[in-house]
């Protein structure tokens, strides 16, 4: 992990500080897609064909809530 932490340091070093910003944008970008990407793989590893509604029965349903 220290290697790949001095190779980050090293490579942001080299990076010219008005393109900074823009780098921080797509990695910022790239590591919410990836949360998002893990988080629906989770879900699908647990989501049942019969946890899923169709349209009337969640109309039905929220009438009772």
């Amino acid at each position: 992990m220290n290697l790949l932490r001095m190779r980050m340091h090293h490579l942001i070093e080299q990076i010219a500080d008005e393109d900074l910003q823009s780098v921080w944008e797509i990695v910022q970008a790239l590591h919410f897609d990836s949360y998002m990407v893990n988080a629906m793989e989770q879900v699908k590893r647990s989501q049942h064909p019969w946890d899923i509604l169709t349209h009337d029965e969640a109309v039905r349903l929220l009438m009772f809530l």
